[in-house]
């Protein structure tokens, strides 16, 4: 079985991005990056995944055509023919749909359902966990559906939430078990998708000595 395809959405720096790439080259995940999409050329994470010889793609957004950016989107995607969408720091709605309904995650940097929803991303979450007086946060990579972070979890992580905690300093820590979770998060998505046509094979063919 050839290796995965996977699509990536992003809207900021694309640090999350390049660690899916990195799992995918060193072969924690048996996958590989076939598209990055963002919206806007002059973000940071266009020329870091570039650089880092990821094959690019910017779709411009209009915000009156949503529509026309998810039909555009769905082009991009399909035409890279990709297995997985993986939203990372990716700040606008995903269409999902029939075609992708499934196939897309996304990581969210708290434990969700709490400091979730519409508008809750980056250090808007780590601000609220302080607010919160919470004792742990972490993060949750979940299946995407049609309605922001509400979608079947996949895979967490925690993390203290220590004495003296900015939102920068929290988000930093949160970050680290990011880098952990995603990768090991799309390893048991991909391998759970594959089960069912290995158990079929299996049951066709038999197994070999």
């Amino acid at each position: 079985m050839s290796a995965a395809r996977i699509g990536i959405l992003i809207s900021g720096g694309g640090r999350t991005a390049l660690n899916i790439a990195a799992a995918c080259a060193s072969g924690a995940i048996d996958a590989r990056v076939a598209i990055v999409i963002a919206h806007r050329e002059e973000i940071e994470g266009v020329a870091r995944c570039r650089a880092a010889g990821l094959r690019v793609a910017v779709v411009p957004a209009d915000a009156h055509l949503a529509d026309a950016l998810a039909d555009r989107v769905d082009a991009a995607l399909e035409a890279a023919q990709v297995d997985l969408v993986c939203l990372a720091g990716y700040l606008r709605h995903f269409r999902v749909g029939a075609a992708w309904r499934g196939r897309t995650l996304n990581i969210h940097p708290g434990l969700l359902p709490e400091f979730g929803g519409h508008g809750m991303y980056g250090l808007r979450v780590h601000r609220a966990v302080i607010d919160a007086g919470a004792r742990e946060s972490g993060c949750t990579v979940h299946e995407v559906d049609e309605v922001y972070d509400r979608g079947p979890e996949v895979l967490v992580r925690k993390c203290a939430v220590l004495a003296g905690d900015t939102a920068e300093t929290l988000a930093e820590r949160v970050f680290a078990e990011e880098c952990l979770a995603y990768p090991e998060a799309i390893r048991r998505f991909l391998a759970r998708r594959a089960a069912p046509a290995t158990a079929t094979a299996t049951a066709l063919h038999g197994v070999r000595a």
